[in-house]
């Protein structure tokens, strides 16, 4: 699919360089990367994720040489951060809402993915290292959340790391070696500001490696065949450049709306209070993004078979390309399985929904005392699962599909793409 380097350098000093580090050769080529002319915006979120990656580690960058970890100040230096540094009121929020912006883009990247069957031979090693790179960003973003030392900051870490020791024989020793010591304080503060600072550049290394298999195996496309010919193709540059261009565009201006005009309404008002140990929040609840697998972890009343359900939510990801067991790539030639798909969307904005309340309200007014959000959960949970095992093997063997097209350009031609 890259096919052989097109680079031919012009002047001595490009001819030295090459021989030696051919960088510019890489660049060159990756311009010329011959991608599926049928590509949509749905494809752009792979740019979009790249620039807010980037955003994220220089504001990062900046927001570290101002941040105290220390329990005793590290309030008082993000709010600090936040008044008297020069610019700080852009940079910190700029840094929050791009957390919440990375998610919400990655969700979207790994959507389509699924749709349109990414993961499926011989793209397996590229959904799983985006897999990783998706786990490293929960990670980090579970560590950054504790860095402002509010309410939910400090019960936030109390909770999540309180369910590492639950696992049987290892979890308690796990549990103290991840706070440093028996409860949430100083030690916990600076390991998380140290694993915070570190694993974005984790996740750079990730990207590099989640390109790479791109550019070896080929980007998918649309309608799932493989480009025959070089008319099933265009070169990256200017064509997806400008439409990746385009899009980051009008992502960014989603972006500054909330960075300008809604800096706080993706967090916790809880929040904005200085941490807290003798005084319990009402409600302990993660950041939006977390509140799916949140849910699942709630909807069963045992605390280890909660953690295992969480992380098998996670876990099943990494095993989706031989889970479905279809022999067509794209979901717009499976009716039936599309169907199920939308479900499982669905599903996820239940459990989304279910995580951010209490599980004894009620959810739904039926019956006498009418569903709560903890048995509401507890049927989104399950076909959570059931999408993955055994909806996609069964309707990969029973479902008829529809006729796929010859090739891209025939099908760009007819209007199919």
């Amino acid at each position: 699919m890259s096919g052989p380097s097109t680079y031919e350098p012009k002047y001595a000093a490009e001819r030295w360089l090459d021989k030696r580090l051919p960088i510019v050769r890489f660049g060159v080529d990756f311009m010329a990367f011959p991608s599926p002319r049928n590509l949509n915006y749905w494809y752009a979120f792979g740019g979009i994720l790249t620039m807010i990656l980037m955003l994220q580690i220089i504001t990062g960058v900046v927001l570290a040489m101002h941040y105290t970890p220390d329990v005793n100040l590290a309030f008082d230096s993000v709010q600090r951060i936040r008044r008297d540094v020069q610019f700080g009121w852009l940079i910190q929020p700029m840094h929050a809402v791009g957390a919440s912006m990375f998610f919400l883009a990655v969700y979207v990247h790994m959507f389509r993915g699924m749709y349109y069957g990414s993961y499926k031979t011989p793209r397996e090693l590229l959904w799983i290292i985006g897999c990783m790179i998706y786990l490293v960003m929960m990670a980090t973003g579970f560590l950054g959340y504790t860095l402002p030392w509010g309410q939910m900051s400090f019960w936030g870490a109390t909770v999540i790391t309180g369910f590492f020791g639950a696992i049987p024989v290892v979890g308690e020793s796990l549990q103290q070696w991840l706070l440093g010591g028996y409860s949430v304080d100083n030690p916990t503060l600076q390991r998380f500001f140290s694993l915070h600072y570190l694993l974005p550049f984790v996740i750079v290394a990730l990207v590099g490696l989640h390109i790479w298999a791109v550019h070896h195996v080929g980007q998918n496309n649309p309608i799932g065949i493989e480009p025959k010919t070089k008319e099933d193709t265009l070169p990256f540059h200017p064509f997806y450049t400008m439409k990746d261009a385009f899009a980051i565009g009008v992502f960014m201006m989603i972006f500054a709306l909330f960075v300008f005009y809604l800096p706080d309404a993706l967090g916790h008002a809880d929040n904005y209070q200085k941490a807290d140990p003798l005084k319990t929040p009402p409600e302990i609840v993660p950041e939006w993004y977390f509140l799916p697998f949140y849910a699942i972890l709630r909807a069963v009343p045992d605390k280890l078979l909660g953690v295992i359900l969480m992380f098998s939510a996670i876990a099943v990801l990494f095993v989706l390309p031989w889970l479905d067991t279809a022999k067509v790539r794209s979901m717009r030639f499976r009716p039936v399985t599309r169907w199920f798909f939308i479900i499982f969307i669905f599903a996820g904005f239940i459990l989304g929904w279910c995580g951010a309340r209490a599980p004894d309200d009620i959810a739904i007014p039926i019956g006498e005392g009418g569903m709560t959000f903890k048995w509401l959960s507890r049927i989104a949970t399950f076909y959570y699962f059931a999408y993955f095992i055994p909806i996609l093997p069964i309707m990969g063997w029973i479902e008829k599909t529809k006729p796929v097209p010859d090739s891209i350009t025939k099908a760009v031609l007819s209007g199919d793409a």
